[in-house]
């Protein structure tokens, strides 16, 4: 038997076609995004941001810089997720519950931390750990949609600079990925075939 979990990844789609009259409210959004952020991050940085465009102005402000593509305007919200330039300093902060909890002792959180500020002071690989955490976000919110009943559709098609300006975005932050999220309407395409496994697996 087919568990829910499996059958939600096998039948997910990226969605193209939302009904335009379908709206969510804040709390319905909020859900969306505590789930996101169930994904992973390391040194549990949660280094991200998640923008919701709800309102018609909002939304055509964005689509103006994502080439006009129709979904953003017509989903219930598009967000743009936002990675955050990993900051060692936080790191304490966010553990804390952890260790109060006994999880971790205090060694561990300052080792993590310093382990941190090591592996990030190159910009690089910084600017890549930003654009992790934020594809982790974004494909956890994309499960969490389908989970409850909605439709998404992922995009990488926007001007990122332009999205930074008009959306207010820090120095430390950019724009990774939009996902447009609602009720999805007739003529969505199904599941696009996938390659086989003996093209994308080795075990070694």
């Amino acid at each position: 038997m087919t568990s829910p979990a499996i059958a939600l990844i096998e039948r997910r789609v990226s969605a193209n076609r939302f009904d335009a009259g379908h709206a969510l409210t804040d709390a319905e959004i909020e859900e969306l995004v505590r789930l996101a952020t169930r994904a992973p991050t390391a040194y549990n940085l949660q280094n991200w941001r998640f923008i919701a465009l709800r309102s018609p102005a909002a939304k055509a402000r964005l689509r103006s810089l994502a080439y006009g593509q129709a979904k953003v305007s017509e989903a219930a919200v598009t967000f743009i997720i936002c990675g955050v330039l990993p900051d060692h300093a936080a790191i304490p902060q966010r553990l804390l519950p952890f260790a109060k909890a006994g999880y971790m002792p205090t060694s561990t959180v300052l080792a993590w931390q310093e382990g941190a500020r090591a592996q990030y002071a190159d910009p690089q690989r910084a600017r890549d750990e930003a654009m992790r955490s934020a594809s982790l976000g974004a494909a956890t919110l994309i499960y969490a949609a389908e989970a409850l009943g909605l439709a998404s559709g992922p995009m990488v098609g926007f001007d990122a600079e332009g999205v930074m300006r008009e959306f207010g975005l820090g120095p430390n932050e950019m724009p990774v990925m939009l996902v447009a999220v609602g009720r999805a309407a007739p003529g969505n395409w199904p599941q696009k075939p996938r390659r086989p496994l003996a093209e994308v697996l080795e075990i070694a």
